[in-house]
């Protein structure tokens, strides 16, 4: 699969894992420190099996990992887990910032 092609999946699994609004909340718990999902379940107005299917999806996404401390999980965002998402934001404003300037400019031609 090309680079692009790569790129742009990795966008849409990632923007689709944030879709959902206790996914986010999560990724906001999760911003401020490592946790278990005990204590993001605690944080949250849903069940423990419900936040584990959530961190699934965001860790499917590579949004989130996890670690193995005895018994429990500990699950913490992943360092480069914005990456897709930042390019997804880049590209769609800078094609935006490239026909905001051809209009501007042809804007500007049709003034003089």
């Amino acid at each position: 699969m090309p680079r692009a092609a790569r790129s742009e999946r990795r966008s849409d699994v990632a923007l689709e894992a944030l879709g959902d609004r206790s996914r986010r909340e999560i990724v906001r718990l999760l911003a401020t420190r490592e946790r278990s999902v005990q204590e993001i379940a605690d944080g949250l107005p849903i069940s423990r099996p419900a936040v584990s299917r959530h961190l699934r999806v965001l860790k499917d996404a590579g949004l989130v990992g996890e670690e193995a401390v005895g018994t429990r999980r500990i699950y913490h965002l992943e360092p480069e887990g914005d990456v897709a998402v930042r390019e997804y934001l880049e590209r769609l404003w800078g094609e935006a910032a490239v026909r905001f300037r051809l209009v501007a400019e042809n804007t500007r031609d049709a003034d003089d």
